[in-house]
């Protein structure tokens, strides 16, 4: 299971994972060990709620391909549980990101002080704008 909150969670049956070859250096190791994982999660087959999963839908991440699938190949490290961790950590975070609903913004109206104080802040910036200007001889 893969926690994401206290109430959201994911079966690891969900989430396939591959071992493919990681790019890069390593030298010989390289073209032998497949140590990089690349970690596939549909969004419209999995568990989660509609509203995660409608959310994750229109979350603009490069990440989430057209069909709805998260991919993610995670290759930082040379061994191949590090990058399974790191690929599990990195989709509980999308995941996580998508859980959390901000509160809705009061508009307020700005108090009488300030906005006395704010005209006075324009007065006396035009007054020093108007004494820049040229002298005119009457």
């Amino acid at each position: 299971m893969v926690f994401i909150s206290a109430a959201v969670s994911i079966p690891e049956s969900e989430i396939e994972l591959t071992a493919v070859r990681s790019q890069g250096p390593g030298g010989q190791n390289v073209n032998k060990v497949s140590s990089a994982i690349h970690l596939r999660f549909d969004i419209s087959s999995s568990s989660l709620p509609d509203t995660i999963k409608q959310r994750l839908l229109q979350l603009g991440d490069q990440r989430i391909s057209k069909d709805g699938v998260v991919i993610i190949k995670a290759q930082t490290s040379r061994s191949q549980e590090k990058n399974r961790t790191d690929a599990l950590q990195r989709l509980q975070q999308l995941l996580r990101q998508v859980t959390y609903t901000p509160k809705p913004r009061r508009p307020t109206k700005p108090t009488w002080g300030s906005q006395i104080k704010r005209m006075d802040k324009k007065t006396q910036h035009g007054k020093q704008k108007s004494l820049r200007s040229k002298v005119t001889p009457d």
